[in-house]
């Protein structure tokens, strides 16, 4: 068809002598495809006469190129305008494990211990109650104050955290006697013990003590005073041989002392009860930092800034 029209055209224009002269062909013309003439004509054809099917054809893949693609669209938040929720580390699980393990540990600890302190049967279960309270209290706070803390309710955390410290310290005291009591018996139990070194001693003193008895039966003399001062020396022995047990009774304390020593070259010499305290007090504060092990282990972005609540 724009074939055609073209030739129609060219006609019109040309002088009326040489369409006259034009020699006639009576042989049939052949016709190209259609497909194959539409490429020809267009492209002899400026681009501002063609149909305007054809323009647009011509044009779209210029457009096409020349528009940048749209960007992706963000993920729409869900129904509740929270973030997505964080995921679970291996560390993080580790860290809740052992968070939940010391939990256990104060709970029991702290239970029993205030279950002790009781007067009778109903007064121990109370405050055996109020022990567990003040653990699990201590547990869950942490976490709970820190997430009212990222979303905004700051007089709401600090509250959290005020009952923290309360129930924090109330534990920390419990376990402070747990740890002191059970040392204290073992201690007591290991330096009461009877070694070869004491059960010498004491069969010594046992023997000076019946010679005694049998040159003073008659009264004071010379052999007597003797058996005396024999009896004193054996009793010095026992002592001593008894001494040596309750020192060795918490080889814990002397080992730490000595490695302190030979590690600062002597320029630490601690005591055997600074030891002692030191231990006292980690043993009433680890079963007690659960909840913070759990605050920290926990995925940042389940109470992180971008948390959203909606009433």
């Amino acid at each position: 068809m724009a074939e055609d029209t073209l030739a129609s055209v060219i006609a019109l224009h040309q002088p009326k002598r040489a369409r006259s002269e034009r020699p006639r062909t009576s042989a049939p013309r052949k016709r190209k495809p259609k497909a194959a003439k539409s490429e020809s004509s267009e492209a002899l054809i400026p681009a501002e006469f063609l149909p305007g099917d054809s323009a647009v054809a011509e044009t779209a893949p210029a457009l096409a190129e020349s528009v940048p693609a749209p960007a992706p669209a963000a993920p729409a938040p869900s129904a509740s305008g929270a973030a997505p929720a964080g995921r679970w580390s291996v560390a993080s699980f580790v860290l809740a494990a052992a968070a939940f393990t010391l939990a256990a540990v104060g709970l029991a600890t702290n239970g029993w211990f205030a279950r002790s302190l009781g007067s009778s049967d109903v007064a121990g279960w109370m405050f055996m109650a109020i022990g567990v309270a003040a653990d699990l209290a201590a547990l869950v706070t942490p976490i709970c104050a820190a997430r009212l803390w990222h979303i905004g309710h700051r007089g709401a955390s600090l509250a959290g955290w005020a009952v923290w410290a309360t129930s924090f310290v109330f534990a920390v005291i419990a376990g402070i006697g747990f740890a002191s009591v059970n040392i204290a018996d073992v201690t007591t139990a290991r330096a009461a013990r009877v070694t070869p070194a004491v059960a010498a001693a004491q069969s010594a003193l046992s023997d000076a003590m019946s010679a005694r008895d049998r040159e003073c039966g008659n009264g004071v003399g010379k052999f007597c005073r003797e058996r005396e001062a024999a009896v004193n020396e054996r009793q010095q022995a026992l002592n001593t041989a008894v001494q040596a047990v309750g020192q060795t009774a918490d080889p814990q304390t002397t080992a730490a002392i000595r490695i302190t020593a030979w590690a600062t070259h002597g320029w630490l010499q601690p005591t055997g009860n600074d030891f002692a305290m030191l231990r006292l007090a980690l043993l009433a504060l680890l079963p007690q930092i659960g909840g913070i092990l759990l605050m920290v282990g926990w995925p940042a972005n389940e109470f992180g800034p971008g948390r959203v609540v909606r009433g």
